[in-house]
């Protein structure tokens, strides 16, 4: 029976270690989900990127060869072409540089767990606490003492205070 009680007491300590470990550590379910959303997010941001790429290499490739796009971003830039006239119009905003939209910047967040040094210590703790309750529980019961038999002499024979079956 004694063996039994110490491997409840290892089988709890390892129990709650397991558990704490799989719900809350390192390699967790929950830094599991938080990865996996952060996957997400930079799956959509890639995507986001790789569109405005496409557009800028579509305009870039127009730019290079359609000469009526040439013309538009040259009158934009107020330049003109031989024979044109350029009438100023006051009142109006100057040309803006367009700005190109490059995403948002996206850092690397850790994700939060517990330590496994803390898994390990809530272990051991529940496993001292099963212990200790245990040995309370057989102290109380009867079945375990601290105290020595007490050995009765008589006529130079050891008789010990044994019950009888």
């Amino acid at each position: 029976m004694k063996r039994a009680k110490y491997l409840t007491v290892v089988f709890v300590g390892t129990l709650v270690y397991v558990v704490m470990s799989l719900c809350f550590g390192q390699n967790s379910l929950k830094c599991y989900s938080q990865m996996e959303e952060q996957k997400r997010i930079v799956s959509k941001q890639k995507a986001e990127i790789q569109s405005i790429n496409t557009e800028l290499t579509l305009e870039l490739s127009a730019l290079k060869n359609d000469k009526a796009v040439i013309a538009a971003y040259a009158r934009k830039m107020d330049y003109v072409q031989d024979g044109e006239q350029l009438v100023k119009i006051t009142g109006l905003k100057p040309y803006q540089n367009a700005l190109y939209d490059t995403g948002t910047l996206i850092r690397h967040v850790e994700p939060e767990y517990v330590s496994e040094k803390l898994c390990k210590m809530c272990g051991l703790c529940a496993a001292m606490l099963v212990l200790i309750l245990m040995l309370i529980f057989d102290f109380k019961k009867g079945t375990l003492s601290f105290t020595r038999n007490k050995k009765e002499f008589v006529a130079g024979i050891p008789v010990y205070n044994v019950p009888q079956i």
